[in-house]
């Protein structure tokens, strides 16, 4: 029984993804999906619209087999934390290739950028050239590989499929990489056909249009319910600010500086797209800024993330029968623990996740709140059987 992988966040899980696990089970009909999944805060700085353990449910409705969760140190920060959290763990489980998601659908070209970036000594240098003269990361990354290799990259999905590649190789993990096109902009914030971004449903949602053509019905179900936005958030976002005016420093991303222009503005400032249009610079992408201050709201500091360098336990959220099948057969050949309940004596990686998910819990009520907590520690993974009951 062999296993293949897919990264996702599925914020929320649209038509779009549908198309990616469905070509995921028709290139492997036989070998098991696994998925790992970002959380409750996502790698843009944000919550998840709707919350992990129905992301889960969504996911092996849809045809996966084991859902895993990346820690919120990995799925909050960078492609390259991103990435390396992520293959770490589909390493772990044994998957012989990964299927992502690519603009350009050209693995080859892929493959050699990611190369660069692992052998070539200019490439390093580049990078710290651009970046001290003001350039934010991705638009320096592009800039150093277009000087080198004259091929230039700049889609998310392509920056998010090298980091793959790249953490692939120097994980000598055995994985092969493979892509599939992406069939709409990841940056198309209106909805011109049913399968559109991720941001464009959030962006309906967020102006009250109907969505019902973009998700399948379990995700529109979901979406009756309790949706997280990122903008509710920003009440507690200005109190962490405030209450740590003088150290803001000591949280996780916030680069030296850039401090001093979050506290410039955040009492002026009403809304969170308010501030972050205030406090950007050329040198900051937008969702660099809301991962620092996510990282603040959460109280997630360097110190706490120095100490998370790696994965340190595979967390089960969800599994088919089939899965189970799959993971009692590798579970002897697995070196981190597998979780499927929480413990405040499993792991410090384990508590921070924790204590993000009552941070993300904040903006309810105190019933769905003491809900939403509760699952954290109380929930034992989703089973689906193969026909999706």
């Amino acid at each position: 029984m062999k296993a293949v992988g897919i990264i996702a966040e599925y914020n929320p899980f649209h038509n779009g993804h549908l198309y990616h696990l469905n070509k995921v089970k028709e290139m492997f009909p036989n070998d098991i999906i696994v998925v790992v999944l970002g959380g409750h805060f996502t790698q843009r700085g944000e919550p998840s619209i709707i919350n992990k353990w129905n992301k889960t449910d969504i996911t092996l409705k849809h045809g996966a087999d084991i859902v895993i969760e990346l820690p919120y140190p990995f799925a909050t920060q960078s492609a390259d934390f991103f990435a390396k959290g992520s293959i770490q763990i589909l390493k772990e489980m044994k998957v012989s290739h990964l299927v992502f998601g690519s603009e350009s659908n050209d693995i080859e070209k892929l493959t050699k950028l990611a190369m660069t970036q692992l052998e070539n000594s200019e490439y390093q240098n580049l990078i710290k050239k651009y970046l001290d003269e003001g350039t934010n990361y991705p638009t320096a990354l592009s800039k150093s590989l277009a000087n080198i290799t004259n091929t230039s990259v700049d889609t998310p999905n392509d920056i998010l499929g090298i980091s793959y590649i790249r953490e692939i190789k120097r994980q000598k993990a055995d994985i092969l990489p493979i892509s599939i096109k992406r069939t709409n902009d990841y940056h198309d914030t209106n909805i011109d056909s049913n399968i559109t971004s991720a941001t464009s449903i959030r962006e309906a949602l967020k102006n009250k249009k109907d969505i019902i053509n973009t998700v399948p019905l379990e995700t529109y179900e979901y979406l009756q319910n309790n949706i997280f936005n990122i903008d509710d958030y920003f009440p507690f976002l200005k109190y962490q600010i405030l209450i740590n005016f003088n150290n803001l420093h000591i949280f996780q991303t916030v680069d030296e500086g850039i401090e001093n222009r979050i506290k410039k503005y955040i009492i002026e400032s009403q809304s969170l797209d308010e501030l972050i249009s205030k406090i950007k610079t050329k040198r900051y992408t937008y969702n660099k800024i809301r991962r620092m201050l996510t990282h603040i709201m959460c109280n997630f500091t360097k110190e706490e993330a120095s100490n998370f360098k790696d994965i340190t336990y595979l967390r089960i959220l969800g599994f088919s029968k089939k899965g189970q099948t799959y993971l009692n057969s590798i579970k002897k050949k697995i070196n981190l623990p597998l979780v499927t309940k929480f413990s405040k004596d499993n792991d410090k990686m384990l508590d921070l996740e924790f204590r993000t998910t009552c941070v993300y819990s904040s903006i309810l009520n105190e019933n769905e709140k003491r809900k939403i907590i509760e699952m954290e520690y109380k929930n034992s993974p989703i089973i689906i059987d193969k026909n999706g009951l």
